[in-house]
């Protein structure tokens, strides 16, 4: 089957362990079935396999990618959940994986995975939308519906709009009935998050008209003071990334005093991905593809995303 595989790994020149070509079927376990991929979502964490961050080196090859929505062997239309674990929330299993860490991932053919990780595809969803859900958009979902603590008509700051999580913050949030907030460098990102909800936009770093309840933070670095700054007392930053370098110290002296908090959050359960699929299912809202490309042409989209140049999520076709 076709498929696109990590060969190698370099964390100056991750394009170069970039391959694409056959490889062999994939084999399932007890408890697994085969998923025939109709789309995948590209992700950072496929770039960041390539740069060998999170990836042991006996695992290679391996093929690259955690999203996907296609059939199941039954004739289902299914969306495939990204996390390998057990219990009732796989993701604070200490074991846990995701697909492309340990066993091959969705950018193929066809995939292997645990019938658990399988999700009912609403009708009314694309197979091109539903890819971009297990990660990113249930990414957003967590952090907003959960991991936030806040009441409709709270007011959000999503930094850094144009990635897959920060378009999907701004859509979730708007629908979920917060006043949405984003930042970004450029004035083209900026007009786009307009377009897509925010209810005003900042270039990055900019003096807010007033302080915010709560802030998703994926940049990191870049944006991390600015979010401390922006926050009300009692505020919340959600952090579940750091595209931009390694979240720095708090000001201790600032959170104490104003009383804010920092959590962490990761992707959802199972459970919380049927939830958003039926969430966009009744709400309308739908996903921001940059771009579709064939698996064959797949490499033009891991470009795009190492120079920055998208706005929502790159969609593979099989």
């Amino acid at each position: 089957m076709f498929a696109v595989t990590a060969t190698q790994t370099d964390p100056d020149h991750p394009l170069a362990g970039l391959t694409l070509g056959e490889r062999p079927e994939p084999t399932t376990p007890d408890g697994w079935t085969t998923v025939s991929v109709r789309a995948a979502a590209l992700n950072h964490h496929d770039l960041w396999t390539l740069k060998g961050v999170g990836i042991r080196q006996d695992r290679l090859p391996i093929v690259l990618g955690c999203d996907a929505a296609g059939v199941d062997e039954d004739g289902n239309e299914v969306i495939v959940h990204a996390v390998i674990g057990s219990g009732p929330d796989e993701t604070l299993d200490p074991r846990r994986s995701l697909l492309s860490e340990t066993y091959d991932g969705t950018f193929a053919e066809r995939v292997a995975v645990p019938r658990r990780n399988l999700v009912p595809k609403p009708a009314s969803l694309s197979f091109e939308h539903a890819a971009c859900l297990p990660t990113a958009w249930l990414t957003a979902y967590r952090m907003l519906f959960d991991r936030a603590g806040l009441e409709p008509g709270s007011t959000v700051l999503v930094q850094g709009a144009g990635g897959g999580v920060a378009t999907a913050l701004i859509a979730l949030g708007r629908a979920g009935g917060y006043r949405v907030w984003a930042t970004s460098r450029t004035e083209a990102k900026r007009e786009r998050a307009r377009e897509l909800g925010a209810d005003q936009v900042f270039e990055t770093g900019a003096r807010l008209p007033e302080r915010v309840d709560a802030v998703m933070e994926t940049v990191g670095e870049a944006t991390w003071a600015h979010s401390l700054k922006s926050l009300k007392p009692g505020g919340r930053i959600v952090v579940s990334g750091a595209t931009s370098g390694a979240v720095p110290p708090a000001d201790l002296n600032r959170v104490f005093f104003l009383q804010l908090s920092v959590v962490g959050s990761t992707m959802g359960t199972r459970e919380q991905l049927q939830r958003l699929a039926v969430f966009l299912e009744q709400t309308g809202v739908r996903p921001v593809v940059d771009r579709t490309l064939p698996l064959a042409e797949a490499r033009e989209g891991f470009a795009a995303m190492a120079e920055g140049e998208l706005f929502g999520k790159i969609v593979f076709t099989a």
